[in-house]
């Protein structure tokens, strides 16, 4: 059984390994300390369709699990129900009260302080996970410049890529890698930029493709809205 995946910030809930449901208020948000201090928040409208969704499964499921992946710019978070029993010697178990979350090592730090919300639209509905800042900074914090794919691209932004922005006081950087996607930043003249858009897509787009062929995405991270020249979307 499945939801609609909401257009953004969403998560996917899925029975086991298969189906998925779908995103979240603000009001009557219930917090649930785990070990290593981790916290973790649902509001009242979360709690009960995760609830809801396991009265219908006839498979008894009753352990939630709640994980996240990719880059802390662009997180991938997923919600799965699943049996309690499935849970690993290394995950930290929340006791939800009508339920248990597990949550896989990996994913401890960045979930520390998330809420989960459940919103509904006339369009879509399902579940949101909403990070805490502090715990997304952590995770920037250990992003660090490695591998091969980080070295190239890096070159190609100092060598022919930034000198021509440098002209406009602005400068393009490289912030993260995951797999063959990569995550820039513009900051200076470039920020805000009624042209960014176009510079990404005719500029930095072709040029690194041209010379880091492995490259498969370019995701552009920057607060325009909080530059000099905002562009309106």
């Amino acid at each position: 059984m499945a939801l609609p995946r909401p257009a953004a910030g969403a998560c996917t809930l899925r029975h086991g390994s298969g189906g998925s449901l779908g995103a979240g208020g603000v009001a009557g948000v219930v917090s649930f300390d785990v070990i290593h201090s981790m916290k973790l928040n649902f509001t009242d409208r979360a709690r009960d369709m995760v609830v809801s969704f396991m009265d219908m499964d006839e498979d008894g499921l009753q352990a939630l699990r709640v994980a996240v992946d990719g880059s802390p710019f662009a997180p991938r978070y997923e919600l799965t129900l699943v049996e309690a029993e499935t849970r690993a010697p290394t995950d930290v178990e929340v006791d939800a009260g009508s339920f248990t979350v597990l949550v896989d090592e990996g994913s401890v730090k960045r979930l520390d302080g998330a809420t989960v919300d459940y919103l509904e639209t006339i369009q879509e509905s399902g579940f949101q996970i909403v990070p805490d800042p502090d715990a997304v900074a952590a995770a920037m914090d250990e992003i660090g410049p490695t591998g091969e794919l980080w070295e190239r691209v890096s070159h190609v932004l100092d060598t022919e890529i930034n000198p021509a922005v440098a002209s406009h006081g602005g400068a393009i950087n490289l912030v993260d890698v995951q797999g063959t996607e990569i995550f820039i930043e513009m900051t200076g003249g470039c920020q805000g930029c009624a042209m960014s858009r176009m510079t990404l897509r005719q500029g930095v787009e072709r040029m690194v493709s041209q010379a880091v062929p492995e490259v498969t995405a370019i995701h552009d991270v920057t607060d325009h809205d909080s530059g000099d020249n905002p562009y309106f979307a």
